[in-house]
């Protein structure tokens, strides 16, 4: 399997090439040359194979310059230390007894070592780079460089930290993550790692990054180091490509609690920002997996749901800080990889949008384009006052803790129900664990968090649902504070080489 660029018409090159690269030369994004396929068969024949194995079943399709015993070595050593057997387990939370044939799986995956869904790839990247690296005869360190909306940059720095021949640099918006995930990320230890806030929101933090990525004097200045970039953000294949594997794990986990039968169509309804985690299961779909549609969730910054529904993506508005900060983004830089298969490889049309949007802000795409995206997504955007309502409501119903941006999903998919009348069994993306996120879930179940702490809320929140906390989080109290560093976004630059020359 070989790796092309959505812009242009460049050399492609294998996956390992593209792994350690991260994004391609022309400022595009890599995409397989063609999407693999796998029968009903072979799903069936995952059925009683583990999650590392289906991993690295899957895996192969697309990272075809690895061997299987690699991809095995890289699942083990990812996977090994989450906290269930299952690794993506399903909670079975809404099935109406009027409609038994509409089960909707939660599927969480947020049982890793920083209790988010970046977790399943941000394990598995560090292992694929290294392995590349080997691959490729590099001998230069690689520096990863990262902009994160909460997540992504805490799940990266674990799987990065002190790892040979890597150093990993994230930069997130100084007040746009919650304060659980910012302790996570500044107390976070190792060798060749650096947290720098930025001034700014999210889209700051990802705009200067992607622009010292195309800076060609930056390159020079580290090459002159030593040091090559590469991301570990969903722009790089080997971030994206595990997340494939959940949602076929997720239809074999239905399967095996009895809510489907191998073969049935099921839905997917994910909650998107940057749009990696969706477009994850539209490969899924693509190569064979049951899926009738995506639901697109998003909350106040619904430029994608606009998108959707009229064919325009416009960053040009007014931005909002939410309590879903992962998902406080006006620019899905995925959404260019669905772009380019859509529309069959075009990647002239494809560099014209993505010029168009850095231009003017916004690009239309073809009606042609536009219909056949309708035959696979539809969009719903979320209130705060109904993620709160739907954290409180699934609670109330079954004792069971959502975190926020799987309550904009499950509140996306119920009005998605409504409009349709759409009962397809749904596996919905459960992306955190609700300890994450404690302030907006102490509120929504109203519950008076005055003059407390998130440390503090913790407990509280852990008292009052009695759901278990995760371990990693349980310990942030005794953590101490390792990382300082503030800088504007036109600094970035400046803290990239400095950091390199360390």
């Amino acid at each position: 399997m070989k790796y092309i660029s959505t812009r242009s018409k460049i050399k492609p090159i294998n996956s390992a090439e593209a792994i350690l690269q991260g994004l391609a030369t022309d400022g595009g994004l890599f995409v397989p040359e063609k999407i693999p396929k796998v029968t009903i068969e072979e799903i069936g024949e995952l059925q009683k194979k583990t999650y590392e194995q289906r991993a690295a079943r899957l895996l192969g399709k697309y990272l075809t310059d690895y061997t299987e015993d690699e991809l095995g070595e890289c699942s083990e050593l990812a996977y090994n230390w989450f906290d269930v057997t299952a690794r993506v387990p399903i909670a079975v939370l809404i099935q109406d007894p009027k409609n038994p044939v509409a089960p909707v799986g939660n599927m969480e995956l947020w049982h890793g070592p920083t209790s988010a869904f970046k977790d399943i790839a941000l394990q598995m990247l560090p292992h694929l780079m290294r392995m590349a690296l080997e691959k490729v005869g590099e001998t230069k360190k690689i520096l990863i460089l990262v902009a994160t909306s909460g997540d992504t940059g805490k799940a990266a720095l674990a799987g990065f930290a002190d790892v040979p021949q890597t150093k990993i640099m994230v930069f997130y918006p100084e007040d746009g993550v919650s304060k659980i995930q910012k302790l996570q990320m500044i107390t976070q230890a190792g060798d060749n790692v650096n947290v720098t806030a930025v001034r700014g929101n999210f889209d700051d933090a990802q705009t200067g990054v992607k622009k010292i990525f195309g800076d060609k004097k930056i390159r020079s200045e580290l090459e002159k180091l030593g040091v090559k970039l590469s991301s570990a953000n969903s722009i790089n294949w080997g971030r994206l490509v595990p997340q494939i594997v959940y949602y076929f794990s997720g239809y074999l986990e239905l399967i095996q609690t009895n809510q489907i039968k191998l073969g049935d169509k099921i839905n997917i309804s994910v909650p998107t920002g940057n749009f990696g985690n969706i477009l994850a299961a539209y490969y899924a779909l693509r190569m064979g997996l049951p899926v009738k549609k995506l639901i697109c969730a998003s909350n106040m910054n619904n430029v994608l749901t606009e998108f959707f529904a009229t064919g325009v993506y416009n960053r040009k508005r007014e931005f909002f800080k939410t309590i879903t900060p992962s998902m406080d983004i006006l620019i899905s830089s995925n959404l260019e990889r669905l772009l380019y298969h859509e529309s069959g490889g075009d990647f002239k049309q494809v560099n014209r949008y993505m010029t168009e949007l850095n231009s003017l802000g916004k690009y239309k795409i073809d009606k042609p384009l536009k219909t056949r995206l309708d035959k696979i997504f539809h969009a719903e955007y979320v209130t705060e006052d109904e993620t709160k309502d739907f954290i409180k409501r699934i609670y109330g119903s079954f004792k069971y803790l959502l975190d926020t941006h799987t309550a904009v999903s499950i509140c996306a998919l119920s009005k998605y129900r409504g409009k349709t009348k759409d009962l397809t069994p749904v596996l919905n993306a459960a992306t955190a664990s609700p300890y994450k996120f404690t302030s907006a879930v102490l509120t929504a179940l109203e519950k008076p968090i005055d003059g407390l702490d998130d440390l503090a809320q913790l407990k509280l929140l852990n008292k009052v649902t009695n759901a278990k906390m995760p371990k990693n989080l349980a310990v942030l109290d005794a953590a101490d504070i390792l990382h300082k560093d503030v800088c504007d976004k036109d600094e970035m630059a400046q803290k990239v080489l400095e950091f390199a020359a360390k």
